[in-house]
């Protein structure tokens, strides 16, 4: 198997490989191939795009929210590759990984602007609601010709709905044994020349402790997201779109008795997460001709978070700029898409004293251009490169870096059945203060960033696709894919609580390769089976002894199982297994299973559904407690599976 790899990232190598894209898809072939891509800014359908994207459609978003109406994790947790990772074991923050690297190298977009990054990464993920979304667009692999810093493990786009003239209405209530309770409501519609949509969900979170040790598995919380846009349809097929989401939250875990208002010298720790985000966004696009076209972008967004912990406080503002302006031309069998952009993103410690204040600022000058090529119906190609200029700094150091990020990836039809995706390029993050280490200890004496420069990668993807009919009923495909990334310069945390933690790059670099292996059998669109194998092998050369990186699993496996009949039910059985995992502190987790149950009836435009998540009721404290040391002043485990154990909710949707 390692010779394989091996085998793979030289070919990789050679080749200058970028991210590839395909999909695994709960859907029959020929509804896949209609899917129209966001992500890699073009009109093309999945089967003619060179760069490998994978696609979550609106039937299994629906069915995931279900599950976690809240939320974007559950949504996420079944693609091979990508895990959702608990940073907080109080709080329950999470962040999102793809092919064993930390969340910080995904770049996150909702609608394709950039809005969750750094500061603010820590909670994006339970900050995202799914109810207004109708596709998401995971890119696996460099996307930096694009996006620029920050997508060196990848790209997830979270795509909203858009109005259509018969009006939709969809109500949702949903209510957990964990004293969870979701309302929310979304609604669109349009006429000729203006239409909406609507967004609105309230979350409310008791608190809870379900081994008893008088800690939270989930915080007391409350959260409330508005998100309406308007959309403008001008004369000359031009069109406007204007948005602006707010979100606000309180998140309060640590200890049960304090949380319930009885305070005392033993019972006194908690942790306090308030945070306000409200991003402003403007979408213009106008044709020119029949094959040309321009597209302006932009977008503000702020972002407040205050940390509360028993004797420490940290409030940070974190304020984003992003404007991008690109130009496409459509010629027979190719596209040209030239752009340019603008981001800035300014971070300013609210709190600290010059000694460890954390403010700081990255501005990010960008140009680009990527072109589409149909050699002929067997050899697609899609290159491009970005060229950014980046200054960055605090009041201890300034620096300046140019990037020159080529990409290139490469679609082979060989046959009807038979497909192939190659590609691969070059990537690059920026210095930030705020990773999943440091997102544990809530920045407590971190000591501001000095002297440290961007992370920088090479990496690539590489597949084999097949597809087939078994009989007039029997849909079957599968698809494997090969992944690698060196990353150069690493940031890597060191230090002690007592001398004060630092963040500094190490000269040596850390590896990412594996393959990931996803098969579908469909039959009548009626029976549906997917399977999902994941081999990553993540290494660190700066980590001693075997260079293995925590909380990476050598081996995931997701089994899916749903029977639908259409407007009538809908259930299924999921199985994930997780191997073993390593920790900071060199000791090794026990591999677990993970089953969830759902059903969903239909009663016209009402439906109702019950779900069981993780039936077998795996949780990290039937191993080991969690919590550490005084009850006044505990320290926590590094997370690695459930801690909240086995839940169930139900719920009402209406779509009226």
């Amino acid at each position: 198997m390692q010779k394989l790899l091996l085998a793979a990232a030289m070919m990789l190598l050679g080749n200058h490989v970028s991210a590839q894209q395909d999909t695994v898809q709960h859907e029959r072939e020929d509804e896949i191939e209609e899917i129209i891509l966001r992500s890699t800014r073009s009109s093309r359908t999945i089967a003619n795009t060179p760069t490998r994207v994978e696609t979550i459609n609106l039937e299994e978003i629906d069915e995931k929210s279900n599950m976690r109406p809240s939320n974007v994790a559950m949504i996420l947790h079944e693609s091979t590759g990508i895990a959702v990772q608990q940073t907080s074991a109080t709080s329950a923050n999470a962040s999102i990984r793809i092919q064993g690297l930390d969340g910080r190298y995904t770049q996150i977009l909702k609608d394709g602007f950039p809005s969750f990054g750094n500061f603010a990464n820590g909670l994006s993920v339970l900050e995202i609601p799914p109810l207004d979304l109708k596709q998401v667009e995971i890119i696996k692999g460099p996307s930096s010709t694009l996006y620029g810093a920050g997508a060196i493990a990848g790209v997830i786009n979270f795509v909203s709905r858009t109005p259509k003239e018969e009006q939709d209405l969809n109500i949702l209530l949903n209510a957990a044994n964990t004293g969870l309770y979701n309302l929310g409501v979304f609604s669109s519609q349009r006429d000729k020349r203006v239409g909406y949509t609507f967004l609105a969900l309230y979350n409310s979170q008791k608190e809870y402790d379900i081994d008893k040790d008088d800690f939270t598995e989930l915080p007391n919380s409350k959260e409330l997201t508005i998100h309406p846009k308007v959309f403008f349809y001008l004369p000359g097929e031009a069109n406007l779109i204007v948005g602006n989401a707010f979100t606000t939250g309180n998140r309060l875990g640590g200890d049960m008795e304090f949380i319930k208002g009885n305070r005392s010298a033993e019972h006194s720790y908690f942790e306090r997460n308030k945070t306000f985000r409200n991003t402003a966004t403007l979408e213009f696009s106008k044709p020119f001709s029949e094959t040309s076209r321009i597209e302006f972008k932009s977008a503000y967004s702020l972002f407040n978070r205050t940390i509360e912990v028993s004797d420490y406080a940290f409030k940070g503002l974190n304020q984003n700029y992003y404007s991008d302006l690109s130009w496409s031309k459509t010629l027979p069998n190719q596209t040209i898409i030239l752009g340019g952009n603008y981001v800035t993103d300014h971070f300013k410690d609210r709190l600290n004293s010059t000694e460890t204040d954390l403010s700081f600022s990255v501005n990010t000058g960008g140009a680009y251009i990527q072109h589409t090529w149909d050699v002929s119906d067997v050899v697609k190609f899609e290159n491009g490169v970005r060229a950014d200029l980046v200054k960055y700094g605090n009041d201890l150091y300034t620096e300046s870096e140019s990037f020159l990020l080529p990409r290139i990836s490469m679609l082979l039809r060989l046959s009807p059945k038979w497909s192939s995706r190659i590609g691969g390029g070059l990537g690059y993050k920026t210095p930030t203060a705020f990773t999943e280490q440091t997102e544990g200890f809530q920045y407590q004496n971190l000591k501001p960033l000095a002297g440290v420069t961007s992370e920088k990668s090479i990496g690539g993807t590489a597949d084999i696709n097949f597809k087939t009919m078994i009989g007039d009923d029997l849909d079957f495909s599968i698809n494997h894919m090969f992944f690698y990334t060196k990353l150069n310069n690493s940031i890597v945390l060191g230090g002690s609580d007592i001398a004060g933690y630092t963040l500094a790059n190490t000269d040596k670099p850390l590896y990412s390769s594996g393959f990931e292996t996803n098969a579908k059998l469909i039959y009548k669109d009626f029976l549906k089976f997917f399977a999902g194998y994941t081999y990553t092998d993540t290494k660190a050369d700066y980590i001693p002894g075997d260079r293995i990186v925590p909380l990476v699993p050598v081996h995931r496996v997701n089994l899916i199982f749903m029977a639908e009949k259409h407007d009538n039910y809908k259930t299924g059985l999921e199985a994930y297994y997780t191997d073993i995992q390593r920790l900071t502190n060199g000791s090794s987790t026990k591999p677990y299973w993970d089953l969830g149950f759902m059903f969903e009836k239909y009663f016209g435009r009402f439906s109702v559904f019950v779900n069981v998540e993780n039936f077998l009721d795996t949780r990290q404290s039937r191993y080991k407690g969690v919590v550490n040391g005084a009850h006044n002043a505990p320290s926590f485990d590094e997370i690695w599976t459930h801690t909240e154990g086995r839940t169930f909710n139900g719920g009402i949707k209406f779509k009226l």
